[in-house]
């Protein structure tokens, strides 16, 4: 592991993420080498009627309780994954440099603004924070409101700023990509997003699922996160007289490229260091209990992973991870490259990033192909059955209708 020692020059960049030239991904193909599937012509089911499509499994009735069939008329499609990752290895799509086009800030009070005021910068003492305690503060923490309409401020951002839709496949959080790629590897976790197609640009919205709620050791946990990252940037105390409010953040637009589908996205940052190359270099700030030779393994397969989607497919080059111990006490800090964090994994084989880059890709040449102009859907990944579920739905997000009609 790399780890901060008193003398390190943090300012020292190395390469930018994506190389100086950008050469390897500016040669980025015109057309997916994964073609959107041909979905079956619709035929009224009769007593055995069964269908496949190019991309997987698509089956028109479902089996019910005493093992009668019935028609479920809210499934449009379905893409069963099965272990295809030997395959997928072999046909890893470029991505294109995301390179930031617009940012908005939302204060505390939920006011929002086009600008970068809540962008706040790291602060490099804490790679000299030892024992600091991240539960200062808990008693005044104050979560971050379940009302927040962010996908609609990501939407005004884009008006605001002029910013065309012209061959833009998908707008979305960074988020939803996130659940994509990482389920290359994760077959555990369910998920689901609105799905709305819209003057040929697919509009990838928000869903959260239902949650347990949280119990004070969870919430305290939580917690933690939030303490560190105004711990790890400037113009901070810690006093117990003031405390963290979750309500307030930053988020860059970015636009890339994966494979064919040209991608605008909203990404929340937690900080920056400076600026290099007209860019500003973001920096993700993440915590996780100490590891040991037992932990290790774990560690790299799930935590890594998800460090790694998160910063590579926003362009952010570094990750500074606090290890904290189970009384949220700091241990050490660690500084990580994502360029690095694939190799470090390279050796045991955990997982490969290139193989979640081409899922993502299969992914939504599936679904682009699949969902049809001015229709809703609902994307669900079933992990009982394995399988992706595009299904009819009539609802869409005001904010997309509002600003259909506003580019309108």
């Amino acid at each position: 592991m790399v780890e901060f020692e008193e003398d390190y020059n943090v300012d020292a960049y190395d390469d930018d993420l994506f190389g100086a030239s950008n050469e390897d991904y500016c040669n980025c193909q015109a057309t997916s080498p994964l073609p959107p599937p041909e979905l079956p012509q619709y035929i009224w089911p009769s007593a055995n009627t069964n269908f496949r499509s190019n991309s997987g499994h698509f089956s028109s009735r479902h089996h019910g309780r005493g093992g009668r069939q019935r028609y479920d008329d809210k499934l449009v499609a379905d893409m069963k994954l099965g272990n295809n990752l030997e395959t997928l290895s072999h046909k890893c799509p470029p991505l294109q440099e995301p390179c930031e086009i617009a940012r908005l800030s939302r204060t505390a009070d939920g006011s929002v603004f086009f600008d970068d005021r809540c962008l706040r910068r790291f602060r490099h003492g804490i790679f000299q924070e030892r024992e600091a305690d991240l539960n200062v503060g808990y008693a005044n923490f104050v979560e971050k409101a379940e009302d927040a309409d962010g996908f609609g401020d990501l939407l005004c951002c884009l008006r605001e700023n002029n910013i065309p839709l012209d061959n833009i496949h998908f707008v979305t959080f960074r988020n939803n990509l996130n659940k994509i790629m990482g389920t290359a590897y994760n077959r555990s976790e369910p998920w689901e997003m609105g799905v709305h197609k819209r003057n040929h640009t697919v509009y990838l919205d928000v869903r959260k699922l239902p949650e347990a709620p949280l119990d004070e050791r969870r919430r305290r946990m939580m917690y933690w996160g939030y303490a560190f990252e105004r711990l790890a940037t400037e113009h901070t105390t810690f006093e117990d007289s003031e405390f963290v409010d979750a309500n307030a953040e930053y988020c860059a637009l970015i636009r890339t490229k994966l494979g064919a589908h040209r991608i605008i996205m909203g990404a929340e940052m937690d900080c920056y260091d400076g600026i290099r190359n007209g860019k500003r270099q973001y920096i993700e700030l993440k915590t996780s209990r100490v590891i040991d030779s037992r932990t290790v393994e774990r560690f790299e397969k799930e935590k890594l992973l998800k460090f790694w989607i998160q910063s590579f497919i926003a362009g952010v080059p570094k990750i500074v991870c606090a290890y904290r111990d189970d009384s949220g006490f700091i241990k050490r800090v660690e500084l990580m490259r994502t360029m690095e964090i694939t190799q470090r994994v390279k050796e045991r084989n955990l997982w490969q990033g290139g193989v979640c880059l081409a899922f993502a890709d299969q992914v939504l040449c599936w679904l682009y192909g699949s969902v049809k102009e001015n229709e809703d859907y609902l994307l669900r990944y079933n992990p009982q059955s394995d399988r992706l579920e595009l299904r009819k739905a009539d609802f869409c997000s005001p904010a997309i209708s509002k600003h259909v009609s506003e580019l309108n």
